[in-house]
């Protein structure tokens, strides 16, 4: 059976792109999310008159909850190498961050560990005030694996990015928007119409000056090489799934991970009972 379509593509007009995606109860990123994913930045890619693409959430309380820990990760091992020369999962992300037009990230709701990769790899992050954030993959005994640490580094400093990687908690709006992890944040019920206004503002101005804008700030902020992510990948792969943290990965599932009512709602504060 096909996969059902996660990312919904609104051609606002040729310069704005809205995109929705909508996975299961609580949004979880799976293999087919990698595999829908690489079509989705070929496409824009090859947009050549595209110069915005706003990224949200079908659902107002999970913008992207992380990885879904019940897929097959023998799957995502399997896949093709991605045109980086990386895994297709950080493939996606680092190709995502250099398309030509500019990314935005409209965050309502939670979104963490592979979620905030993906919302890290777009180049604006606006958020609801109800917003959280988090890097909660070292609570469960893995390194993340998508370039949150070559991203946050540059985001917000050194100190802070290991604050939020190894203290593994979750990241409420105001202090995200403090640190430098999200743009700013406005209050959930004007986040939308804010983001609408500011990206059809960037899509009426000169297309190749917004483009030529981004990849010089590009060429000053992200990382040289993709060394950086493919350290990371591998150290992800060599420690998700090991035994001795099996038992933790179990806790959580008895607490409702991956329900929408369960201890998705808490989850850096819940991780260490």
């Amino acid at each position: 059976m096909a996969a059902s379509e996660q990312f919904r593509v609104h051609e606002v007009g040729d310069t704005y792109w809205r995109v929705v995606f909508e996975n299961g109860p609580v949004n979880l990123i799976d293999p087919d999310t990698v595999e829908q994913l690489a079509d989705l930045v070929t496409r824009i890619e090859g947009a050549p008159e595209l110069t915005v693409v706003v990224f949200e959430s079908a659902n107002p309380d999970y913008f992207m909850a992380h990885w879904d820990f019940l897929s097959d990760p023998a799957r995502v091992a399997a896949m093709a190498i991605g045109p980086t020369g990386l895994p297709a999962y950080v493939d996606n992300f680092i190709r995502l961050s250099r398309v030509p037009p500019l990314t935005v990230s409209s965050i309502h709701g939670r979104v963490r560990a592979a979620g905030s990769e993906f919302v890290l790899a777009t180049d604006i992050r606006f958020a609801g005030d109800r917003a959280v954030l988090g890097q909660f993959e070292v609570g469960v005994g893995s390194v993340p694996g998508g370039g949150a640490m070559a991203r946050l580094a540059r985001l917000v400093g050194r100190g802070r990015a290991l604050e939020i990687l190894l203290g593994a908690d979750d990241v409420p709006a105001a202090r995200a928007a403090e640190y430098g992890y999200v743009n700013r944040v406005l209050p959930d019920a004007e986040l939308d119409a804010f983001v609408d206004a500011f990206a059809r503002r960037v899509a009426g101005f000169d297309r190749t000056a917004v483009r030529t804008t981004k990849h010089l700030v590009d060429a000053g902020s992200l990382p040289d090489s993709n060394d950086e992510f493919a350290s990371g990948m591998k150290a992800f792969f060599q420690t998700s799934g090991r035994p001795e943290n099996a038992d933790r990965v179990k806790r959580l599932f008895a607490l409702g991970l991956q329900q929408p009512d369960g201890i998705e709602r808490d989850l850096g504060g819940r991780l260490v009972e």
